[in-house]
């Protein structure tokens, strides 16, 4: 799980300059045995492990490079409630009762992250001052509205409101958006701080957290599971694989559902006025199909996340890669210097829904589609209480899951890469 992080600059990356000390943990060696063996150290792994063990669970969780050094801990940090698939989208492919009762549970996400970080006193800039989606097209608007009267009156969610274009560039300071819809309860954080947050929970309720312990097999037996690294396995009744993107060849079911998708962000030097870019402190996306997405960090510097690349190589230059991006938005910062750049690697599904789910001995969630910040400690979470048999959340998601990308593996990802090059050419052409 390790090889499709290198050259995505992590060490780098402003979160890792302004992370909390952590203390890099051994790696597996030998044999061991516990009740529950989690893949992945990100925050569905962790959140996962730490609901276990709290539930008196033996746990053992396997990072194969760093704890939060994969998606958890390299994105936008942006808290958006919901799911990537609107209320809208969800009511035309679901119906209005099986929808609501998907969004409610998604919005427990919110809950699940802020109830931690209150729990555990962890200090990760938690901002919940709302999420801005700005209208980059007037015809957005129209969508947005359909959203808000969809949200209010099927889904009983009553937070959001429409910005006309002199309040939406009021409250973000961008010659590009025409309109907005506001959520309140939206807000960001440092996705870094937050997971290591999470590790230490994981710490001090007894789980056995191995760094540098990439998991090579995989394999069910009478017993429950087996995992083997390099230098040792783990023998449990059940197994959580939490590794997103960097998950591979674990599970076949698994991998043919998500497809990686990088991204890449910079950071400016702290700004005189941070307040006249974003006036309220919101986390800030746009309409596009590939996303602009930004905001203001604690010590007031705007964190800039724009462009995507659909092959696994990333850019030379990740600075003058997103600063296009970032000039396209706030011409004002042409200027500017950009002092931090790093990318991340994130999983997407063909429906855009999360793919969560069970095959016995072995559970998953993935593909959060680029709104794992919250949604990932929730999947952590649904999957801890499935094994406590309470399944019927979990099950609620597995009944929607993605359809594997269509291609097999040696077609897939080319497929995959012509499709989001036609949407990000119409995006480019408005």
């Amino acid at each position: 799980m390790t090889a499709l992080n290198e050259g995505l600059g992590m060490a780098g990356s402003w979160y890792a300059a302004t992370a909390h000390p952590w203390v890099t943990l051994p790696a597996l060696s030998g044999d061991e045995t516990s009740d529950l063996v989690v893949v992945g150290g990100g925050c569905t792994g962790l959140a996962a492990a730490l609901y276990a063990a709290r539930a008196g669970r033996s746990v053992v969780l396997l990072e194969g490079g760093r704890v939060g050094w994969g998606a958890s801990g390299r994105n936008g940090g942006q808290i958006i409630p919901g799911l990537r698939k609107g209320a809208v989208e969800l009511v035309d492919m679901l119906g209005a009762d099986r929808a609501k009762v998907l969004f409610e549970l998604s919005l427990e996400a919110r809950k699940v992250v802020t109830g931690l970080i209150a729990e555990y006193d962890i200090k990760c800039d938690l901002a919940l001052t709302g999420h801005l989606l700005g209208a980059v097209k007037r015809g957005d608007m129209s969508a947005f509205a359909k959203e808000a009267e969809c949200l209010d009156q099927v889904m009983g969610y009553r937070h959001v409101r429409l910005l006309d274009q002199a309040e939406a560039r009021a409250a973000v300071a961008t010659p590009e958006f025409c309109g907005a819809l506001v959520d309140e309860m939206g807000g960001h954080l440092h996705p870094l701080n937050y997971t290591l947050g999470l590790a230490r929970a994981c710490l001090s309720a007894g789980v056995r957290v191995f760094e540098g312990s990439e998991v090579l097999a995989l394999e069910k037996t009478a017993q429950g599971v087996e995992v083997r690294t390099a230098q040792g396995s783990v023998r449990a009744a059940h197994v959580i694989l939490a590794g997103d993107a960097l998950l591979r060849g674990l599970s076949p079911q698994v991998n043919r559902r998500i497809m990686p998708v990088a991204n890449y962000q910079v950071v400016t030097e702290p700004l005189k006025s941070p307040e006249d870019i974003i006036s309220a402190n919101r986390a800030v996306s746009d309409s596009r199909f590939v996303v602009d997405y930004f905001r203001l960090t604690a010590d007031g510097r705007l964190l800039f996340g724009g462009g995507e690349r659909y092959t696994p190589d990333p850019p030379r230059d990740m600075t003058a890669f997103v600063r296009p991006y970032l000039e396209r938005a706030f011409p004002q910062l042409a200027s500017v210097r950009l002092t931090h750049a790093w990318g991340g690697l994130v999983s997407v599904t063909l429906s855009r829904l999360p793919h969560i789910g069970r095959d016995g001995a072995v559970l998953y969630a993935h593909g959060y589609s680029g709104q794992g910040v919250i949604l990932s400690s929730l999947a952590g979470k649904l999957m801890s209480k499935a094994l406590d048999g309470d399944a019927a959340p979990l099950e609620q998601f597995a009944a929607v899951a993605p359809p594997p990308f269509p291609g097999g593996r040696a077609l897939s990802r080319p497929l995959y890469m012509l499709g989001m090059a036609w949407y990000a050419m119409r995006d480019r052409l408005g």
